[in-house]
């Protein structure tokens, strides 16, 4: 989910033509006094964000108050902030109005069709069974013709992103918050044949308690699509005994909390079972196979994907990924509405984290790398002074219980 930051949120306003309005003090502070008793009042200058900056103490339930002032200040093109400053509740004016542009909905149909394209041919990729070529033209002809064979892969996957994504758009609807449909991005020749999706909020949240709703429905409406689809895939699939020597080109899913879970709970077992533990002893073999993917498991039993399973094993990576606690990723929504602008002091231990598992899965670096770019700022909401209330804030933190069970520390490892 992208949203709009603090940074970007004086772009939003749009100015009115005849701003005289908006210069009545005595309007703005009568206003203002329905809803706080005012104690300091501070008119911006050309360099300040704001126009004016009132200081005091709200005398009605924030929530409302920011309904009631908002509501009053849109036809004089006046939007208001509620930020707690120096232990005071603040007001601060803005001048203009957010007002979100339509999106162009022909983009996301074009971006879903080729969407689906590509998943299909991954799908069909996965279970190729054509001829032994190194010609690319003939790998390709039998793929285009054959597109129909990735269909399980392909609906499984498309139904993982569907939900997670319009979980996002119908809490932000319910919440009458601007948000765009879906952009689905088409990644051909891949595992996965797509890089996901993303909604984009064209307008803050109101409040923490509806960023919490927007950001965490997105997650965890994905996840109770992929729970059954990774089991149906997995009761479906067939358990195999791993050779002594892997091929060049053998692939392993990577192992969460979560999925060695769900394995065990199907096959009554830990897998990939490894012939030897190496003498190391089962709980340290364990740990180590965990966090670096090594030893490899040759000779022993692991279940051997069907494309169904393969696609709600990427839902549980999917949703691992989205609740990374950083900046505008949905766990950063989440550690936002529970510490809000502190949680930016965790920033560098994440990427310390991250960076560390770079070196048994170099992947890792590159989401370092975007979140050092992209996740230093998170979606402030226009009010910051009505408190999450206990529920939210149960399932922010059962949220962020979720990323440490579905995180995959090596998600996968090729032979080569």
């Amino acid at each position: 989910m992208k949203d709009t930051s603090s940074k970007q949120l004086n772009d939003l306003f749009q100015a009115p033509l005849d701003q005289s309005g908006s210069s009545d003090t005595e309007m703005l502070t009568s206003l203002v006094r329905r809803v706080m008793r005012i104690d300091s009042t501070t008119w911006g200058t050309p360099k300040q964000k704001f126009l004016v900056r009132f200081q005091g103490e709200l005398y009605v339930d924030s929530e409302k108050a920011y309904d009631q002032l908002a509501e009053s200040l849109r036809p004089h093109f006046v939007t208001p902030l509620f930020r707690i400053e120096d232990g005071r509740h603040t007001i601060n004016l803005l001048e203009g109005v957010i007002d979100p542009k339509p999106s162009n909905p022909i983009v996301n149909l074009v971006l879903f069709v080729l969407t689906v394209f590509s998943v299909l041919l991954a799908g069909a990729l996965y279970d190729y069974a054509g001829p032994a070529s190194n010609d690319l033209l003939v790998i390709t002809k039998y793929l285009l013709l054959n597109l129909w064979r990735g269909w399980p892969f392909a609906v499984s996957l498309l139904a993982i992103l569907l939900a997670h994504e319009f979980g996002h758009y119908l809490a932000a609807r319910y919440h009458h918050s601007a948000v765009s449909l879906p952009y689905f991005i088409p990644f051909p020749i891949s595992l996965f044949g797509t890089m996901g999706a993303f909604i984009q909020l064209k307008s803050p949240p109101k409040n923490r308690n509806i960023l919490l709703d927007i950001g965490a429905a997105g997650p965890y409406a994905g996840l109770i699509i992929a729970i059954p689809i990774l089991i149906y895939g997995l009761v479906t699939s067939e358990l195999h005994n791993l050779p002594d020597v892997f091929q060049q080109g053998q692939v392993f899913e990577g192992n969460s909390i979560f999925y060695l879970g769900i394995k065990y709970a199907v096959f009554g077992e830990l897998l990939p079972k490894p012939e030897s533990f190496y003498g190391l002893g089962t709980l340290i073999y364990w740990v180590r196979y965990f966090f670096t993917g090594t030893p490899l498991p040759t000779g022993g039993i692991d279940v051997t994907l069907n494309q169904v399973a393969w696609a709600g094993w990427a839902g549980l990576l999917v949703t691992a990924l989205n609740l990374i606690p950083a900046g505008q990723l949905d766990g950063g929504h989440l550690l936002y509405v529970l510490f809000g602008r502190n949680a930016k002091k965790l920033l560098p231990v994440i990427l310390g984290i991250l960076v560390l598992l770079g070196f048994v899965w170099s992947g890792w670096w590159l989401w370092a790398f975007l979140i050092l770019i992209l996740g230093r700022v998170h979606a402030e909401p226009l009010d910051q002074i009505t408190p999450i209330d206990q529920r939210r804030k149960a399932i922010a933190i059962i949220g962020l219980v979720l990323f440490v069970l579905l995180f995959m520390p090596v998600p996968l490892m090729s032979i080569f």
